[in-house]
């Protein structure tokens, strides 16, 4: 569950720490006083896509912080443990946007990417969005309410997957039967390419060898030069280096009888003329050795030439001649097996049966979800003024099926007896779209395994004894699960154990929005304000105190 939200230059919001409990909790508020900032708030902390708009007027950045009790969430301590992210049972979520648009996240205090906090919060929290009946007559929404109630959403990912990976494969197949002259003169010049590369021999190790050798090769006159002085100067001249620090040391060897503190100097003076003679020994051992090599070095010159024919002739870096013959022997691999048409139909009829299987498994368990989850709304619908209404679930099967499966799913729904169910599309109004779309939140949120559901005003377009109802079904979902409202009815307020009132105040020339627990006795003005509008009469309170008791 949710325990604490902590803000800090979100918007309109300069710094707020919230704490939560389990149960029911409702935010109310004035219109536009910012009741939503707090869903828009956790919704970045839990992954969202979120940009500089976000940051208050003024501020270097926003952060928001969500803190979580884990213990009772196993799939979510596996996958913290699994993300080197636990913490003893504790989940916290961070999130901080500068106001040039950057963003960092982090889990537990160790910095982690958006896709990570949003896999984290799919474990934690599901959102309702006021506006979510409105995506509910789409044909994708339909399908997804029904899988995810049927728990079979993995199995139709696999099904998505399992089809596409047989379309790509009956797509290589029919480019097989429809264009192998080309595929034939593909795999011709393949061929060629890889004898060419192949005899090249190249090899990137003996390559930087022989620049190497090149190098010295070519720069040998320079090289003898620069070593015939460089002896000349250690020991062979008259005036050589090492003569002049033997002298040296001979000296102050002389003197050491007169004064030890010498005898550091001197130590130094004679390591120095022994490393200098040992210099000596190694630089004219190197030109004992050293010869200039006319033909060797035309054989290199040679070679480097012919690899550099060949790197130019294909456009690529030299270094990267292996990648080129690895690329070409893959593609060429590709192509022989994709010639060979009776093993590619082969496995086009195989990845057929694959996914006709699991597509047959996914009917079976959409067919049972479809009579279940209807039957469940229906009988809620009942409670929310749409008395003798009933919703259905149609399977229409495809012809030939899809990526989704063998059928096309359509909620249908008749809002009232005496009529005969009909594509939610044509026949519902926006407030009884907005209780269908209730009463199918309310029976998804039944079997999720998220601990807290946040509901954003999804009681729009109900009013009256409805309302109260809306209140009671939440309240009902709170007794397994962390629920948080944002409502604009008293009816449904007043059935919360926990009350927040959001309210927007001018601060040092900025409009600042502010959230308050309130206590027994405020919660009886926020009723009544709700009830009666600007001016709150006695009646009002009365009422307020009637709905809340």
């Amino acid at each position: 569950m949710l325990r604490q939200l902590a803000l800090r230059d979100f918007v309109i919001v300069d710094q707020l720490d919230l704490s939560f409990e389990q149960g029911f909790t409702v935010l109310t508020g004035e219109t536009g006083a910012g009741k939503s900032i707090l869903i828009d708030a956790l919704a970045l902390a839990l992954g969202e896509r979120g940009d500089a708009g976000v940051v208050r007027a003024g501020a270097a950045r926003a952060e928001i912080s969500a803190d979580f009790d884990a213990w009772a969430l196993p799939l979510l301590q596996t996958w913290l443990v699994d993300n080197e992210l636990d913490d003893e049972g504790n989940c916290l979520l961070r999130r901080v946007i500068d106001n040039n648009g950057r963003s960092r996240c982090f889990i537990n205090g160790r910095a982690v990417s958006a896709q990570q906090l949003r896999e984290a919060g799919e474990f934690l929290v599901d959102i309702h969005g006021q506006h979510a009946h409105q995506s509910l007559l789409k044909s994708a929404t339909q399908r997804e309410i029904l899988d995810s109630y049927g728990n079979a959403s993995e199995l139709a990912a696999q099904v998505a997957q399992h089809y596409r990976h047989w379309q790509k494969l009956n797509d290589a197949l029919l480019a097989l039967q429809q264009d192998s002259g080309a595929i034939a003169a593909e795999r011709e010049q393949l061929e060629w390419k890889t004898q060419d590369l192949n005899a090249l021999q190249f090899d990137l190790v003996d390559w930087h060898a022989l620049q190497d050798e090149h190098k010295r090769l070519a720069n040998a006159v320079n090289l003898g030069a620069g070593i015939a002085f460089a002896l000349d100067a250690l020991s062979e001249s008259e005036s050589a280096t090492l003569s002049q620090i033997n002298v040296v040391a001979v000296k102050l060897l002389s003197l050491l009888e007169y004064d030890a503190g010498l005898q550091t100097a001197y130590d130094l003076i004679e390591s120095a003329g022994v490393q200098l003679q040992e210099a000596s020994h190694d630089l004219r051992r190197y030109a004992d050795q050293m010869e200039a090599d006319p033909a060797r070095l035309y054989e290199i010159e040679q070679r480097i030439e012919q690899v550099l024919d060949v790197a130019r002739k294909y456009r690529v870096k030299v270094e990267t001649l292996p990648e080129l013959l690895a690329d070409v022997q893959q593609r060429y691999a590709e192509l022989v097996q994709s010639e060979d048409s009776a093993a590619l139909a082969a496995e086009v009829a195989d990845a057929h049966a694959v996914w006709h299987a699991a597509a047959i498994k996914l009917s079976e368990i959409r067919q049972d979800t479809a009579t279940k989850l209807a039957d469940i709304v229906s009988t809620t619908m009942q409670q929310l003024a749409l008395a003798g209404g009933q919703f259905a679930i149609a399977l229409t099967v495809l012809e030939v099926g899809n990526m989704h499966g063998l059928e096309q799913i359509e909620f249908l729904v008749a809002p009232h007896a005496g009529i005969s169910p009909k594509p939610l599309a044509k026949v519902a109004s926006g407030g009884e779209l907005s209780r269908i779309s209730l009463a199918l939140q309310t029976a998804i949120s039944q079997v999720a395994g998220v601990p807290t559901l946040i509901f954003d005003e999804v009681d729009v377009g109900i009013g009256g004894g409805v309302a109260e109802i809306v209140g009671h079904l939440l309240k009902g979902l709170s007794s397994s699960r962390q629920i948080l409202c944002i409502t604009h009815l008293p009816q449904v307020a007043a059935q919360g154990e926990y009350h927040l009132q959001v309210s927007k105040v001018q601060h040092e020339n900025q409009v600042v929005s502010h959230i308050h627990t309130l206590d027994a006795v405020a919660r009886v003005d926020e009723i009544a304000r709700m009830l009666g509008g600007v001016t709150i009469t006695d009646t009002t309170r009365q009422h307020a105190r009637e709905m809340l008791s």
